[in-house]
């Protein structure tokens, strides 16, 4: 993999070592200025020419292709989203819940994979039962245990605070064992390690091109597996939600489809299929395998005590305990060093992408 065109590419590496594209991943050149290009195309032609919707409609089902390969799905199983929150919503109100209803998740998710359940805890009764973790990992037993009566398991494919991968595919057997449906919240992972929808046979996965991928903020994708979607009711509805807008009676589109609403920029579209695009240029398993020697570089120089992340490679995420997180992060900044703080565990979180550099690894042990 040619690391150093990857860099060359990225403006923000100009200016600082930056480890936190976990949160976000700053964009290359050529991904900006394919959103740009997009964005003029669409105000400054499409206007006089076939039409903004017409155009804004191209993009759009330009895209949901691209995504599809990523994933493995087919393009049926693909709706765009704004974002991961926003796809987790759009299943979290899909179902008529009762207090009958119990959901499920991990104590290791994103205020993302917490928020819509605590809604749903409020609004309508429903029960959410949380599993407990032991350094990112769970347990088998308590997870079958949890699944007896539950209605959907949320989960995470690799977790946001300390790196671990977990089992998707041994979970998502053990929820359909147990009747319940499955939301895999997979951020982490397009990106930095190759994703096989049809491998973890969840019902739903959610995700975003502003992270690993180094596309735009705002560009986001459901895949919902095939055959589901009936069951599911979106709470919002427009025009690409049903086959004929116009028809005196809807219907909703099929697949994945019905869960869309209505007009998107097709500036994050043209930037989510660049940065798509530049990802297969450079290969997936380069990609995984540079992030996995800048990995171990690191963690070679820290501690047992120190490191909170697993000691064999699982992800490009490392967590490292310190004594002020907050103050580690903005005295690494002064050094124009980039990392983030986590609320818990209560420690810093490193993210080591393919762009960085052995040389950076080096200066941010020594900064450490």
């Amino acid at each position: 993999m040619d690391h150093e065109r990857l860099r060359a590419d990225i403006p923000a590496l100009e200016r600082a070592s930056y480890f936190n594209t976990g949160a976000g991943g700053p964009s290359p050149q050529r991904v900006v200025e394919a959103a740009e290009s997009a964005l003029e195309s669409h105000e400054y032609e499409a206007p006089v020419e076939d039409g903004m919707y017409v155009a804004a409609g191209e993009s759009h089902d330009a895209t949901k292709p691209a995504v599809a390969d990523l994933l493995g799905a087919s393009e049926d199983e693909v709706a765009l989203t704004q974002s991961t929150t926003d796809g987790i919503n759009r299943i979290a109100g899909a179902v008529d819940w009762s207090e009958d209803d119990v959901v499920v998740r991990t104590d290791l998710e994103h205020p993302a994979g917490i928020l819509p359940w605590r809604r749903l805890e409020r609004e309508y009764g429903v029960e959410v039962r949380v599993l407990e973790t032991e350094d990112g990992r769970l347990d088998l037993d308590d997870v079958k245990a949890a699944l007896g009566d539950a209605t959907l398991f949320e989960f995470s494919s690799i977790t946001w605070t300390h790196g671990t991968r977990l089992p998707v595919g041994e979970l998502v057997d053990i929820a359909r064992d147990a009747g319940a449906a499955t939301l895999v919240d997979a951020v982490q992972s397009p990106g930095q390690t190759a994703v096989d929808v049809r491998e973890w046979d969840a019902d739903f996965v959610v995700g975003a091109g502003h992270k690993w991928l180094l596309g735009p903020f705002g560009a986001g994708f459901l895949y919902v597996r095939e055959g589901i979607e009936d069951a599911y009711v979106p709470s919002a509805i427009g025009y690409r939600s049903v086959v004929d807008p116009n028809a005196p009676d809807y219907e909703y589109a099929p697949g994945a489809g019905r869960f869309e609403v209505g007009t998107t920029t097709p500036a994050t579209d043209a930037g989510l299929r660049e940065a798509i695009a530049l990802h297969r240029e450079l290969g997936a398993d380069a990609i995984e395998s540079r992030i996995e020697t800048l990995t171990d570089r690191l963690k070679a120089g820290l501690s047992e005590e120190r490191l909170l992340s697993p000691r064999s490679f699982e992800s490009g995420l490392v967590t490292v305990d310190v004594d002020d997180p907050e103050a580690t992060v903005e005295r690494l900044a002064d050094r124009d060093i980039v990392v983030r703080s986590l609320p818990y565990p209560e420690a810093i979180r490193i993210s080591v992408h393919a762009f960085n550099t052995r040389e950076e690894i080096d200066g941010l042990l020594e900064a450490l």
